[in-house]
């Protein structure tokens, strides 16, 4: 068993833990419309350097302009929902959170993809919700916005993933990056006129430290998923609600209650359960969940998904 990618994994999440920690201190002082604008013009030109080496023959119209509609729609308010969480939210209680997107992948994969989902596999999804409400604790406290934008975010990046996977391959890498780029420029530089801070420029440099970040932790995504197969890589997703814990401490004061240790738990091994039931083979024609490789939260990092593709082809 190769463990190389769990390696690469663990400090790929630890980049993306520190990425989040960087949106709730800027949070402070600047809506997520204002954060998501500036970051998404620093990724461009890194972003851009990675299509250049996109030689797919071809143009900007997508194969599947309604899929590629849905899917930048979908990945435009997931921005939102994870820039608005962490900014308002405990760091451990968002993951937590979005830590439910593999169930909520694998119950769209049944529409979407046709995918054929068993008594297990619904079982794990039933109790990983029950998680979620362990988490929420609806009627014992107060729901927010913030809430409702973690429960957004993690629904929207899983629709997001359902629509790559079902049409992916048949799409340009470059439509499937650009499209939802464009709509966070535009978009999110619309909105934040009502709401603009100037920006000094240390925080400037913060916003910047987003885009930075999310690349970086996207080649390392890359270098684990080359390396280990994705049922070892996967599940070091769930080393963030570690540093979450740890920064949220340090450095917001945070601490962790028990409805939201007992629910992350109840979530993360529901998600696990999905995982190696997917990864052992015989049990799912889609493997949705295990082939959702990219960080989805975050307007900063990148579809990885394609530059794999590409690396084994050249093998």
């Amino acid at each position: 068993m190769n463990l190389t990618g769990a390696f690469y994994a663990l400090i790929a999440f630890a980049v993306f833990a520190s990425h989040d920690v960087v949106i709730k201190l800027l949070g402070a002082s600047f809506s997520p419309f204002q954060m998501i604008f500036f970051s998404t013009l620093f990724s461009f030109p890194l972003i851009t350097f990675m299509l250049m080496r996109d030689k797919t023959p071809g143009n900007l119209r997508p194969v599947h302009p309604w899929w590629t509609l849905i899917r930048t729609t979908c990945a435009t308010i997931n921005a939102m929902g994870a820039f608005y969480a962490f900014s308002t939210l405990p760091l451990a209680q968002v993951y937590a959170i979005l830590f439910a997107s593999p169930l909520i992948i694998t119950v769209l994969s049944i529409p979407v993809l046709g995918e054929r989902v068993g008594f297990h596999r619904w079982a794990a999804v039933v109790v990983g919700l029950i998680g979620v409400i362990i988490v929420l604790r609806p009627g014992t406290a107060d729901l927010t916005l913030g809430h409702l934008a973690a429960l957004s975010c993690a629904f929207f990046g899983a629709f997001a993933s359902i629509i790559v996977r079902k049409v992916g391959r048949e799409e340009r890498t470059v439509v499937f990056m650009l499209y939802p780029m464009a709509a966070n420029f535009v978009i999110m530089g619309t909105l934040m006129t009502f709401s603009y801070e100037p920006l000094p420029l240390k925080d400037l440099g913060g916003i910047a430290t987003l885009s930075l970040f999310g690349f970086i932790g996207g080649l390392l995504l890359i270098s684990a998923y080359k390396a280990s197969e994705a049922a070892i890589v996967a599940p070091m997703q769930y080393s963030q609600i570690i540093w979450a814990t740890l920064f949220g401490y340090v450095i917001f004061g945070e601490t962790l209650d028990m409805p939201t240790i007992v629910g992350a738990g109840i979530i993360i091994l529901s998600g696990l359960y999905i995982v190696f039931r997917e990864a052992s083979g015989g049990t799912s024609n889609n493997t949705p969940v295990l082939r959702t490789r990219s960080r989805a939260s975050s307007a900063a990092s990148f579809r990885i998904s394609p530059f794999l593709r590409r690396s084994k082809t050249t093998q």
